[in-house]
């Protein structure tokens, strides 16, 4: 297996076991991550939103499907069952992953998933009806990334 995928597989074992530093170390000091709701974010963000996911996640179960990957670049597929803690539903979340790798490590990474499909799972029938608009699309957005900052925040009170 090449060591870049083995990189792939550390990380998603990390995640599965709610290890946000595991993760963290698979990622470059200069990573940058995107997916459907967090549309850019740099190391420190990135790291601070897989430990935040970590943390809340109580019932996550992270399946790692398809890995590919070459000196420069790679791809995933990978699924997640949780329970959605702000209405408690539950969803299953398929998601598309693309790597670039540099040193040994993840510069780059970009998930993608239908967010309508979240949507629905996540809130219900409101999501189901208006998951596709740009409305609550940029709602669900503008919720994720407030409540990113908000414990961004309190983790630096924290100390």
């Amino acid at each position: 297996m090449h060591p870049n995928a083995q990189l792939i597989h550390r990380f998603y074992a990390s995640f599965q076991e709610r290890d946000a530093a595991g993760m963290a170390a698979c990622y470059h000091p200069r990573v940058r991550f995107s997916d459907p709701v967090f549309l850019e974010l740099d190391a420190a963000g990135a790291s601070a939103m897989w430990e935040m996911l970590c943390e809340r996640a109580q019932d996550l179960q992270v399946e790692l499907g398809t890995v590919a990957a070459n000196d420069r670049a790679g791809h995933a597929h990978w699924e997640a069952w949780y329970t959605f803690g702000a209405t408690g539903r539950a969803v299953h979340n398929r998601i598309d992953a693309r790597f670039v790798f540099d040193g040994g490590t993840i510069l780059e990474h970009h998930d993608s998933f239908d967010l309508w499909a979240w949507s629905a799972q996540a809130l219900g029938p409101k999501g189901r009806l208006l998951g596709w608009t740009p409305l609550v699309k940029n709602a669900i957005r503008r919720q994720a990334a407030a409540g990113l900052a908000s414990y961004r925040t309190k983790r630096a009170a924290a100390g």
